[in-house]
């Protein structure tokens, strides 16, 4: 360099130490100022550009139009050329006339000329390009500026030390150029308008980030003004930004979905290579069948999300090595302390160089975060939308296998794991760089004896392996436990009713309360492993400090311990602590995510429906569907359902399938949709296909979304199916007609509606070929037979489709074109109504027998139409808002519009899914403004205020409290202690060591080191065990307060009253007991952990700084001032976006699982796309609160650590200031505890804000703890006498029941009164009350006035479990628990083996079985699905049987039953219930014609109370009745 700068005119040395290092005013020579200051701005330019214009080449985002502000920029580019070239020339000028400069003054000139042309060019082209803010040239100009500032000082400086100019010309242009550098660089922080067709032009709300500065990017500037507004007031999900395109479901699924299938393609590959078979399903999307590998998920997420990781590694390289800088500056300014002689400035640039450091530190760590969690958050929603696309297409098989509630598991739980573990990642490279930095240049500082220390740290690596390997071991069953629970959970509250009213509660409580007991045990271990885990990586620092330096002072006397070996070493030491400190969080990540890798992957390599076993394109001409020699079976291990099928349906057909229960016609329906597996033979279905499942499958949605299913609206033909459905009287009583928000499964429609509502979505969606499953049975003779003619028979709208009916109905069956008997699986007959009646065979006899000349026979009613014939029979009452008393908002969140819409939905869901309830207490109807007026009302009145108070401010001090008291107030004490106690060890070793830094040295040599040493060593060890004791004590307390507040929860919830249920959707509950009681396991623990750690270790920080510079208490004040205002910011935007985002989180799931369990009908239609749509929608929404939340951390982290450098910055300038008065040891102490205050600090707001967000499952999980209960089960001082009821006597005194209060009366002033032995049919219209009778006697409603005698004995003075164990019910809807059959049967197991077979002989199930070959020990699955409805209605049977009371209610029992099925159970039930009184709810009128009396209730009060023919002499209610359906 000194060849380029040392000859020829004002030529000079390029580096002069005595110029530049020891002096008291120092300078740079003119040669280093012109070469390496001049050169760095252009080879950062030059080095950074190729990568940059490839970035800008596929980043484009549209050119901008050119601006003053481009313009100018561009000028002062063009300008700084002339001015640089303009010193060339000058050179070039003096050299022609023999004053030849140095060669300097000629390259220096040219490089930065040509640098700043190229920089006018960047401007240009990135205009073009569309970027609005430069972030390549802002630091160009800046360093540009920096490298110019020197320059210009030492020229001025000079010029005054001479009293002259020396070189007037260079003098002026450099000034120039400084002021032209200068203005760009200001020009520079100035950002563009948006480019042409950005988003901001189409949307109104645009993430805002793109748009910002470099600097506003740099440092998260643009999420202050969310900020604000959010500590102005409560943030609302209008206020949150829309996502950026690449963020989007729709972009980021398609990314990871085709990588999937890459990956699956290869897995097929290796197969086949391998010699396997593979099938042609294997290139199918998602995953075909079952393979010898499956295709890497693992592999697929690394291709689509690795490049945005190695963006983050980047950033997280130049922090690590910045981390590295600081302890070397420590070093410098202890050297400075301990040097009276050295100059000030020396001190002061090391303090400044410090804080530089730090800063850059600060930003670069909050650019890796900012890329890695973003990924994180991308992961998945492509987790996500990947699980939702699999659980559409997954074969039976797979779906009986897996619940909702597992799947729903992988989609929160399983791909939260992934996220959660995104941040850690970049440890698995940063970790080691760290340790090999830190044992470097311990090693320059301590040379071998550093070797002790790593040694130390080496031994660690088994213990820590054996802790994770026992960790996800524990991981694992955890998770077993965990879905066992939560599928046990979903099976209790869907079947609630049905517990209640066999008083099975018990057996199920204690069933949940088993796997909770092995679940806690569980988390209690893996509570201890996490306190050795935490004592390890809290003391190993230490101790690696103590061996270090222990063996350093012991194998040579002549090694002295000074203030600069030991704060340096402890420097590096911290550095080491933080990879360390990280890695159970990394460990503990990684052995869920493995565990839940494995789960995902497994179900997405899982079997799928096979889209080609049905041949939709190809068909013989003039039919519709065609099955030769079909074999069908729900799962490859099972035996076949359906055989040897030979069946054509010809186009345009009426076809009806009948035959008994279990026979295959509904397995006959799944076949032709193609859910069945084919074994062999061929489908053929030519034409679009709608579907009306057995059980209707009804949306949360309005009326009018559920039967358009995602059609557009043609009025005429929307009216043409309402009409034809008989929806129009329905619609006169629903609150918003046909825009009424039906709640979850159709809660607020009868069985009735919900039918019709399925069967006007197959209406109108206008398809070519129906297949009705027995859409008759729910409703009412004159609704069935107005459906039949209206909709399926020759004169109805689809009279020239193709229709496939399943019914039980006879009297239909005479229209039909040709009839297809079913039999054990097979076609047993196939003719018109008269062939098959000529043949004598079982049709034919079974038509004889069920239908002699009279009988037109239909299944009696559920619906609101009843009264179809003269509508103005019925008039159902409008009562009172209903959600007024109804104060659970969705997931106790804010109202957001999600929630706005929940609200509606929850109508007047009341306490029977069923027909008793059909007339479901509509609200009024209500416009758009009423609606808010009366949420206004709400808010006024009171009812929904200490909720909103909730969910918008601060959690209340009262929740923490509450959880204290749970983890037990004398355990908190004594963490409490501890902790003070570890800090106050950790101060007195610090400044111990201080103390002997500072020991005067006799001969060279420190004496009483082994005293030193040894003291040091026991506060070391004292401060590990009193960690690892408050860890312990925390694992304690924290096990303690899952297990008492879990408790609570499910005690209360299955003592809660059935209303409760039915207004409160299942999956707000089964919130609590996942995602909140998940948090109080295992989240609240480690982050109330976080938070004492982080709190102490800032409080030492601070003692000791105050106590080595008491000047620093100055700074003290306004930096906590600052640091409090900027949490308080934080917090509240912080806290309302995280509720956001839960409450957005929730629909996610609860429309996940409601497409699972209606993915059938979603297929059948071929709405799969829509549905996807519609779920990458609801995630979206989701995101739209997930990254604000996750940019708030970065806008805190940025700011706080700037608090954190501060006190770096402070702390090095006071010990420099304070230099006469401070020891070497001091100053090491203070800015060694200064350097490591950042990260504690950052640490501590965000575990305070994340100990405030968590603590909300603490109050979620006590709000449904304390709701209210029904009356106790037993009532130890007035329980019934044995044997009770003896006689069973049935009366009503006076009895009124209402469902809620406020609301209208359901039953007026019954007075009856039931003999023993009586046999009593309860009829009447829908909505007359007769279910409601039925739930007065087990008390699910209790009585507004009046009472219930049960021989002799008022219901209300005995325990509820006392009365329901002494009923028996066989109710509507019939519902089965997985598990085996025995248990859905006899749970408590009070009946022996041979009572068991006697019941299911006699219920008629005993053929099916015993042709199971596990008999008893059958494995019923989710709901029974594995049985058809018929076969789950003659298990009630069979349970009732069992049972034997005095007292048996059928509420509409046999309405999914055969006629012949139904007369069987009706001969089983008058001969082993002879004795009993039977109240019967009647669906066919047959079924009560000879029971003793028949009650006809009208509106809640006794019609008639008379014998059958005496009614129908009387010609009444009664006799209408029995006339419409052929009996009078």
């Amino acid at each position: 360099m000194d060849a380029l700068c040392g000859s020829g005119e004002l030529g000079s040395k390029f580096w002069d130490s005595n110029l530049s290092v020891y002096t008291h005013n120092p300078d740079l020579t003119p040669c280093f100022q012109n070469s390496l200051l001049a050169w760095t701005p252009c080879v950062y330019l030059w080095a950074t550009l190729p990568c940059y214009l490839l970035y800008l080449r596929r980043h484009h985002r549209g050119y901008i139009v050119i601006s003053h502000l481009s313009r100018l920029k561009t000028a002062v580019g063009i300008l700084l050329w002339c001015v640089s070239w303009a010193d060339l020339f000058y050179s070039l000028h003096g050299l022609v006339h023999g004053r030849a400069p140095a060669p300097i003054f000629l390259v220096t000139p040219l490089v930065v000329g040509v640098t700043m042309l190229l920089a006018a060019l960047v401007i240009q082209h990135e205009r073009l390009q569309g970027v609005q803010s430069s972030g390549v040239l802002i630091i160009f100009w800046f360093l540009c500026v920096v490298c110019a500032i020197i320059p210009f000082c030492s020229k001025i400086l000079s010029a005054v030390a001479k009293g002259k100019i020396v070189d007037p010309f260079r003098f002026a242009t450099f000034c120039i150029y400084f002021t032209l550098a200068l203005f760009a660089f200001i020009l520079s922080c100035f950002r563009e308008k948006p480019p042409l067709f950005s988003p901001k032009n189409v949307d109104s709300n645009p993430f805002p980030e793109a748009d910002t500065g470099f600097f506003s990017r740099l440092t998260f500037w643009w999420f202050t003004k969310l900020a604000i507004l959010g500590h102005r007031r409560p943030l609302e999900e209008r206020d949150l930004w829309s996502l950026n395109k690449e963020d989007c479901s729709e972009v980021v699924v398609q990314r990871l979905l085709e990588a999937w299938k890459k990956q699956q393609k290869q897995a097929a590959w290796v197969a086949v290579a391998s010699g396997k078979t593979v099938s042609s399903e294997d290139e199918e999307l998602l995953g075909g069948r079952s393979r010898p590998r499956e295709p890497s998920f693992l592999k697929a997420l690394l291709v689509t999300f690795g490049p945005g990781f190695l963006v983050s590694s980047c950033f997280m390289l130049a922090q690590d090595l910045l981390s590295f800088v600081n302890p070397q500056l420590l070093s410098v300014l202890i050297r400075f302390i301990s040097n009276p002689t050295a100059p000030n400035w020396w001190g002061f640039l090391v303090a400044g160089l410090m804080f530089m450091c730090s800063v850059m530190q600060t930003l670069f760590l909050h650019q890796a975060n900012r890329y890695v969690f973003v990924m994180g958050l991308r992961l998945r929603t492509g987790i996500i939308g990947l699980i939702y696309r699999k659980a559409l297409v997954i074969s039976n098989s797979v779906r009986r296998e897996s619940t909702v509630g597992e799947i729903v598991n992988l989609m929160s739980v399983d791909a939260q794991h992934f996220m959660n573990l995104t941040p850690f990642l970049n440890l698995l490279w940063s970790g080691p760089l760290h340790i090999i930095l830190a044992i470097y240049f311990l090693w320059q500082n301590l040379g071998p004896s550093v070797l002790a220390g790593v040694a130390f740290l080496v031994l660690q690596i088994p213990l820590n392996a054996v802790v994770a390997t026992k960790m996800h071991a524990f991981q694992a069953k955890q998770m077993k436990f965990k879905d066992s629970r939560i599928k046990l959970m979903s099976e209790i509250l869907g079947g609630i009713k049905v517990l209640k009213l066999y008083a099975w509660e018990p057996n199920f409580l204690q069933q949940v309360e088993g796997i909770r007991q092995s679940e806690l045990r569980l988390l209690r271990r893996a509570a201890y492993l996490h306190a050795i885990s935490v004592f390890t990586w809290h003391c190993t620092p230490f101790l690696v400090t103590l061996i270090t330096l222990g063996v350093y002072v012991s194998v040579d006397p002549n090694n002295v311990l000074d203030a600069e070996k030991a704060f340096v070493s402890v420097s590096l030491f911290n550095i080491l602590k933080n990879p360390l400190n990280a890695l159970p969080n990394l460990i503990s990540g990684l052995t869920q995510t493995s565990v839940s890798l494995k789960r995902i992957q497994h179900f997405l390599s899982q079997d799928e429906l096979d889209s080609q076993c049905v041949e939709r394109k190809t068909i013989t001409p003039g039919h519709a569907v065609i099955i030769e020699n079909g074999t069908f079976t729900w799962a490859q291990n099972l035996s076949p359902t359906l055989h040897s099928l030979d069946i054509q349906v010809p186009k345009g057909a009426l076809v009806a399938m009948v035959g008994p229960v279990g026979c295959g016609k509904s397995s006959l329906v799944s076949a032709l949709l193609g859910e069945m597996e084919k074994l062999e033979g061929k489908v053929y279905v030519k034409g679009s296909v709608a579907y009306v499942p057995q059980q209707a499958w009804i949306q949360n949605g309005t009326l009018q979304e559920n039967v358009l299913f995602g059609r557009t609206l043609d009025p005429s033909r929307y009216q043409r199916a309402l009409e034809a459905c008989a929806l129009l009287p329905d619609l006169e009583v629903l609150p918003g007609r046909d825009k009424t928000e039906i709640g979850e499964k159709g809660i607020n429609l009868s069985g009735g509606q919900r039918q019709r509502v399925s069967l006007a979505r197959a209406v109108y969606s206008d398809a070519d070929i129906f297949l009705l499953d027995d859409p008759l049975s729910a409703v009412d003779p004159h609704v069935a037979k107005h459906i039949f003619d209206q909709v399926i028979g020759p004169e109805g709208v689809l009279a020239r489709k193709t229709r496939v009916l399943v019914t039980h109905s006879l009297s239909f069956l005479p229209q039909m074109d040709f009839i297809i008997v079913l039999a054990d699986g097979q076609v047993s007959e196939v003719g018109t109504y008269s062939v098959l009646l000529q043949h004598s065979d079982s049709f034919a006899n079974f038509i004889h027998n069920y239908a002699p000349g009279k009988g037109k026979e239909h299944p009696e009613e559920d619906s609101r139409t009843a009264g179809l014939d003269n509508p103005g029979d019925e008039e159902v009452p409008l009562t009172e808002d209903t959600l007024s008393n109804h104060t659970d908002l969705m997931d106790n969140e804010p109202v957001t519009n999600e929630v706005q819409k929940q609200l509606k939905r929850q109508l007047s869901a009341v306490s029977s899914d069923g027909e008793g309830q059909g007339h479901s207490l509509p609200l009024k109807p209500l416009g758009p403004a009423e609606k808010v007026v009366q949420a206004a009302e709400r808010k006024a009145n009171g009812t929904l205020i200490e909720e909103e108070k909730v969910e918008v401010g601060k959690v209340k001090v009262n929740v923490f409290w509450d959880y204290t008291k749970a983890v037990g107030l004398s355990i908190t004490l004594v963490i409490c202690l501890l902790y003070v106690g570890q800090s106050a060890a950790a101060i007195g070793a610090s400044i111990w060591l201080s103390a002997w830094t500072n020991e005067a040295m006799v001969d060279g040599r420190q004496n009483n080191t082994s005293h030193r040493l040894g003291v040091y060593a026991a506060l070391g060890i004292l401060q590990g065990m009193l960690v690892v004791l408050s860890s312990i004590m925390m694992a304690v307390g924290c096990a303690r307060a899952a297990r008492l507040l879990h408790q609570a929860l499910l005690h209360n919830q299955m003592r809660s009253p059935q209303s409760f249920f039915d207004t409160t959707p299942s999956g707000r509950i089964l919130n609590r007991f996942s995602k909140d009681v998940h948090v109080i396991d295992g989240v609240l623990r480690p982050t109330i952990l976080m938070v004492l750690s982080s709190f102490s270790t800032c409080i030492c920080t601070l003692v000791i700084i105050v106590i080595s510079t008491p000047l620093f208490t100055v700074v003290i004040l306004p930096l906590a001032a600052f640091y409090i205002f900027m949490q308080r910011f934080y917090v509240a935007t912080s806290r309302q976006l995280k509720r956001l985002e839960s409450v957005s989180r929730s629909p996610i799931y609860s429309h996940f699982s409601e497409t699972v369990t209606g993915s059938s009908v979603i297929r059948a239609y071929d709405c799969i796309q829509d549905f996807e749509a519609i779920s990458d929608a609801k995630v979206d929404n989701n995101l739209r609160s997930a990254y604000p939340s996750f940019f708030s951390n970065r806008w805190l982290g940025v700011r706080v650590e700037f608090v954190g450098n501060c006190v770096v910055l402070f702390a090095a300038l006071f010990a420099v200031i304070g230099k006469s008065s401070l020891s070497p040891g001091m100053v090491g102490l203070s800015v060694s505890y200064a350097l490591q205050v950042t990260f504690s600090l950052n640490l501590l707001i965000r575990m305070l804000s994340e100990l405030e967000s968590n603590i909300v499952a603490v109050e979620r999980v006590k709000e449904y703890s304390k709701t209210k209960t029904e009356a106790p089960w037993v009532i130890e001082g007035s329980r019934p006498p044995a044997g009770w009821p003896t006689q069973g006597e049935v009366e009503f005194r006076n009895y009124s029941v209402r469902y809620r209060p406020g609301l209208d009366l359901v039953l007026k002033n019954l007075s009856l009164h039931v003999r023993s032995g009586e046999k009593v049919g309860i009829v009447g219209r829908t909505g007359a009350g007769k279910s409601s009778m039925t739930l007065c006697l087990f008390r699910i409603l209790e009585a507004s006035e009046g009472e219930i005698r049960v021989d002799g004995l008022n219901i209300a003075d005995i325990g509820l479990h006392d009365l329901r164990s002494q009923l028996t019910i066989i109710p509507q809807e019939p519902i089965l628990f997985s598990g085996t059959l025995r248990r859905n049967l006899d749970p408590f197991s009070n009946y022996s083996e041979e009572d068991l077979w006697h019941a299911l002989k006699l219920s008629h199930l005993h053929t099916f079985v015993s042709s199971q070959p596990a008999g008893l020990d059958f494995q019923c699955s989710e709901g029974g699905e594995n049985l058809s409805v018929g076969q789950r209605q003659l298990v009630c049977l069979a349970r009732a049987l069992l049972r034997k009371s005095r007292i048996l209610i059928l509420d509409e029992a046999t309405a999914a039953v055969d006629l012949e099925t139904d007369d069987l159970i009706q001969a089983t039930i008058r001969t082993q219930f002879e004795t009993c009184t039977v109240l019967t709810i009647a669906h066919r009128l047959n079924t009560v014609m000879d029971h003793t009396r028949v009650l006809v209730l009208d509106k809640g009060t006794v019609a008639e109370f008379d014998s059958p023919a005496s009614l129908i002499a009387a010609r009444g209610i009664f006799y209408g009745m029995a006339r419409d359906t052929g009996l009078a």
